[in-house]
């Protein structure tokens, strides 16, 4: 898989997640085997380029390549000035959003909304690809609705405006993330442009991101909720792929490890008040499932300091009965496949 001048080390991708893909979240994702991790989005409005949000997720200190961030916005100006802003910032590929359903965003005609508009697609893909020398990629939805799919007709106006890339979240903005993915439309998109072209949605297995690929002839798979508080997704997809055979899922031991390295990490880069904070999904993620991490979960909520969540972390994994044994869940709570 490859990306203008840059060549991953596989075909796995982590997806842009808000409030998720901060630095943290993607050099774990890399260290257990993404081969690339898109940066939260960035707003194409300068006013918010001071801001310590802004900064922050602007902020790739020691990341490994390639950088990829992307840019949210609806006007080809400010979209390009914000490319711009992101390549003195580290950026090393420029991806552009117009996948998100999220309705703060699709109310200000950016995200997925912009699908409605497809000259206005054309405007913003040539001024952003025109305003930089880096490789800029797209992460589109299937259409706005399913009355109205056009991803083939945008599919082909990205490859002509320049788009080296190509992500397609296979459901449209008014699914949001319901219903299963279609990985038809997204085989019809590969079928019908040269440039690489990204599957998503719904790959939660080694074997899904087998077949999507199979079905879809994609170039790569992006990965998203999945790997929530399972990070090693990554390697066990990338050996199935390598191999046909599974890793064994990871110890007790090690998730303990990961977390608390993890968290670790988000104290470094937030400061203790927002890590803390921020720290609690991570953690809800990482345990749901193993025994007795409903109560831990609620208990993790009410701490307000890094020592309190990582004394509380300690323990709950030392009481584990199977520490030392591969990761294991409880009938009770249902738990991604693994």
């Amino acid at each position: 898989m490859q990306i203008g001048n840059h060549k991953l080390k596989n075909r796995l991708i982590v997806a842009p997640m808000a409030g998720v893909t901060d630095r943290p979240f993607r050099q774990l994702c890399k260290k257990m085997g993404a081969g690339m991790a898109v940066s939260e989005m960035v707003s194409s409005n300068s006013l918010l380029w001071g801001s310590e949000k802004t900064q922050r997720r602007a902020n790739h200190d020691g990341e490994v390549s390639p950088i990829s961030v992307q840019i949210a916005g609806a006007d080809p100006d400010m979209l390009a000035a914000a490319a711009k802003y992101n390549v003195d910032q580290g950026a090393q590929i420029i991806d552009i959003n117009m996948g998100c359903p999220a309705k703060k965003i699709c109310n200000v005609m950016a995200g997925s909304a912009l699908l409605k508009d497809e000259k206005l697609v054309e405007r913003i893909l040539c001024s952003v690809v025109k305003s930089v020398d880096i490789p800029v990629t797209l992460k589109i939805r299937t259409g706005w609705d399913q009355q109205n799919k056009n991803a083939l007709a945008v599919a082909r106006i990205a490859e002509d405006s320049g788009i080296q890339a190509l992500a397609v979240h296979g459901r449209t903005r008014a699914c949001a993330y319901h219903g299963d993915a279609e990985y038809n439309t997204i085989a019809r998109v590969k079928a019908a442009v040269k440039i690489p072209v990204i599957a998503n949605g719904d790959i939660t297995t080694p074997e899904k991101a087998r077949q999507v690929l199979e079905y879809t002839n994609a170039d790569a798979i992006m990965i998203g909720r999945a790997a929530q508080g399972r990070p090693w997704i990554f390697r066990e997809i990338d050996h199935f792929l390598n191999t046909g055979k599974h890793l064994p899922p990871p110890e007790v031991r090690e998730i303990h490890i990961v977390l608390i390295n993890h968290l670790h990490d988000l104290y470094a880069f937030y400061g203790e008040y927002a890590g803390v904070r921020i720290a609690r999904k991570h953690i809800s993620w990482y345990t749901k499932g193993l025994a007795g991490s409903a109560g831990f979960r609620n208990k993790m909520n009410q701490l307000q300091t890094c020592d309190e969540q990582l004394a509380e972390t300690n323990a709950f994994f030392v009481q584990l009965a199977d520490y030392n044994t591969h990761l294991h869940y409880i009938q009770e709570e249902k738990a991604v496949t693994i």
